[in-house]
């Protein structure tokens, strides 16, 4: 894990072993990743990103798996992503910002090849934590490219004023304990074109902080929320995507795969700080 912590904002780590992921992120001393405080999927990779802060799912499939057509095979749980260890990575100071810079080279499912440029940087200023990356295909066949970033957070720091806030819900609104039982998931519109704003907060085990999450609704058009209190799971995710919640023969139908000529790439982004 490589840190990266400016004079404000979070301490994070980042995971040069996994798609530079953020591990760790830590807010007054809490660090507000779940740990193993997660369901058990079945896949090492996936329960090793899981329990850091935010990881980084595609990008030639999110959610669960699904049958590559006319094979016996299946695209991985969240995508192949996961588990793909970042190169050429450069920390640099630039005024008062912190940046780091990684490339990430994944061999698709399917066949194909992508690569993923990452940069974090960490304002000075702010401390807001901004993520800008570009998904190339860097193969010979085109492919349909999806992207999820999964922001996890361990649910035992959260009180009964911990709401979640924004545009897109209904209402504006809605207690962090979500629908009923053990767990619940939900994913709406968030916008076609500027960035949509979610608030998770307050905390009480922060000083009462909000999280403030900012992201790119041009490629990240919909917002998925979820929660599992199923033990020893014990997490909230909000997870900005690029695709509805149907399965993929259903997103091909209705015209919504985002085809990645050779060549070709896709800028997606999204912000967070503590306010």
């Amino acid at each position: 894990m490589i840190m990266f912590s400016g004079p404000k904002g979070p301490r994070l780590s980042l995971d040069e072993g996994s798609v530079f992921d953020i591990g760790s992120c830590v807010v007054d001393g809490i660090d507000l990743a779940p740990g193993r405080a997660i369901p058990d999927d079945g896949d090492p990779r996936i329960d090793h990103s899981l329990e850091g802060f935010l990881f980084t799912c595609g990008p030639d499939h999110i959610r669960h798996r699904e049958p590559i057509a006319g094979t016996d095979a299946f695209y991985p749980l969240h995508g192949s992503f996961s588990a793909n260890p970042a190169h050429s990575i450069d920390l640099t100071v630039e005024g008062d910002d912190l940046v780091a810079r990684a490339v990430v080279d994944v061999d698709l499912s399917a066949g194909g090849r992508a690569q993923l440029r990452r940069q974090w940087r960490l304002k000075g200023e702010s401390g807001e934590v901004q993520l800008a990356d570009t998904v190339v295909n860097v193969g010979d066949t085109a492919f349909p490219t999806f992207l999820m970033y999964h922001m996890n957070l361990g649910a035992k720091h959260f009180d009964a004023d911990t709401r979640l806030e924004g545009a897109m819900l209904e209402s504006g609104g809605l207690a962090w304990a979500f629908g009923e039982g053990d767990g619940d998931i939900f994913c709406v519109p968030a916008g076609h074109g500027g960035w949509a704003e979610l608030r998770l907060g307050p905390m009480a085990a922060i000083g009462g902080k909000q999280l403030k999450v900012r992201f790119r609704t041009d490629t990240l058009p919909h917002l998925q929320v979820w929660r599992n209190q199923k033990a020893p799971a014990h997490v909230l995710g909000i997870e900005p995507v690029s695709h509805r919640w149907v399965g993929r023969a259903e997103l091909e139908a209705g015209g919504e795969f985002d085809i990645l000529q050779p060549g070709e790439s896709r800028d997606y982004g999204l912000a967070f700080s503590f306010v």
